[in-house]
């Protein structure tokens, strides 16, 4: 068994754990003196946070002993659930920021969209691998379009226009992965524009809030004279945390924008704000080059996986990882759209802090298991 475990990828995990001390010191300091819209102390959230992140340690290290070929033959009835767990969230689900996303736990509540994510990595994967020999056919590449499609619709329809792009990146990624053709993707892109400008124009599908955050971040980049304050004022904050924090940062807990509740839900979608305000641009830096050496190690697993179908389940966890990465850091830098995704393993909040860790643990999984062991 010790043998076994040679192939445990510890820079993984090591990229993982810098991750989590980062979150905690950047939660504690964005949750200290911050309260809600409502007036409601964000210092109970700290707690919580901790919770979750033991946890997802827990959910990772389960997902590491977990043998994840027998994730093959489960792929379909977890994607049945999935799809019934979004389907619920839209008639049940608790509204939050806009969105009808959450499920109520007892106190708490679920995310069943970062299921979500991970579950249909987990049935393309499946897919894939039964159609191996003709993966590039049009075919199959339209039946993997056709399963990633139902539960985005699922998760637009709440909606939640940045957890879509997660499920758009994860396909892309995958089918690339699987052995798209590139004449195939121009076409599907060429047939995507127009569906973009009817969803655009297609009332019930994106939010005029969602629209206004769109528009708002088009002012900024060509005329943000005329952007409207009121649309622009978390993006405007955060920008002007970063700003103060320099080359080393105020210091933990002592950041002007931070600590004087300026930047809204700094605890979870601008985060970055907060550790580029009070840890600087070395700890910003840091943040990231860990982020990307996690990217290089999931890139590296897919590549020594003994099969195509752990080989594609990493590539998903890779795409998944660098949307969310991606996205929360441009929205922050006002490089992006503002679409509410949380920075992986950095962001308050269970749903995405559990999969995120048990993801990990599937990546572990997958690098055991690499020589063909038996477990």
């Amino acid at each position: 068994m010790q043998k076994h475990w040679r192939e445990y990828n510890w820079p993984l995990l090591i990229c993982v754990l810098v991750l989590l001390v980062l979150s905690a010191l950047a939660v504690y300091s964005a949750t200290l003196t911050a309260v809600t819209r409502n007036g409601v102390a964000l210092s109970r959230i700290y707690p919580w946070h901790l919770v979750y992140i033991v946890a997802g340690i827990v959910a990772m290290a389960g997902t590491t002993l977990f043998n994840y070929q027998l994730l093959s033959s489960l792929a379909r009835p977890i994607y049945g659930i999935l799809l019934i767990l979004l389907f619920v969230v839209l008639i049940v689900g608790q509204v939050s920021e806009g969105a009808r996303s959450w499920l109520a736990i007892g106190t708490r509540t679920f995310q069943p969209t970062e299921l979500a994510k991970l579950g249909t990595i987990i049935m393309l994967a499946a897919y894939w691998q039964q159609n191996e020999g003709r993966a590039n056919s049009w075919s199959v590449q339209l039946g993997g379009l056709i399963l990633v499609t139902v539960p985005t619709i699922f998760v637009l329809l709440q909606p939640d226009l940045g957890s879509a792009l997660v499920m758009g990146m994860i396909w892309l990624v995958m089918a690339w992965g699987a052995g798209i053709r590139m004449s195939q993707l121009g076409l599907l892109l060429l047939v995507a524009l127009p569906l973009l400008y009817l969803a655009w124009n297609m009332d019930g599908l994106l939010d005029d809030y969602q629209k206004r955050r769109l528009l708002t971040f088009y002012y900024l980049l060509v005329a943000p004279t005329q952007a409207d304050f009121n649309d622009s004022y978390n993006v405007v904050q955060a920008l002007s945390a970063l700003g103060q924090g320099g080359i080393f940062g105020a210091g933990l807990t002592r950041g002007i924008f931070s600590q004087g509740n300026y930047v809204p839900v700094q605890h979870t979608d601008f985060i970055f704000a907060v550790i580029g305000e009070e840890m600087g641009f070395v700890g910003a830096v840091v943040l990231i080059v860990f982020q990307a050496l996690l990217l290089w190690q999931a890139l590296s697993i897919a590549s020594q996986a003994r099969d195509r179908f752990g080989q594609l389940i990493a590539l998903g966890i890779f795409g998944m990882f660098l949307c969310h990465l991606l996205i929360n850091v441009g929205m922050n830098l006002s490089l992006l759209p503002v679409t509410g995704l949380p920075l992986p393993f950095i962001s308050a909040g269970g749903s995405f802090m559990v999969i995120s860790l048990a993801a990990v643990g599937l990546l572990q999984s997958i690098a055991l298991r690499r020589r063909r062991l038996t477990f």
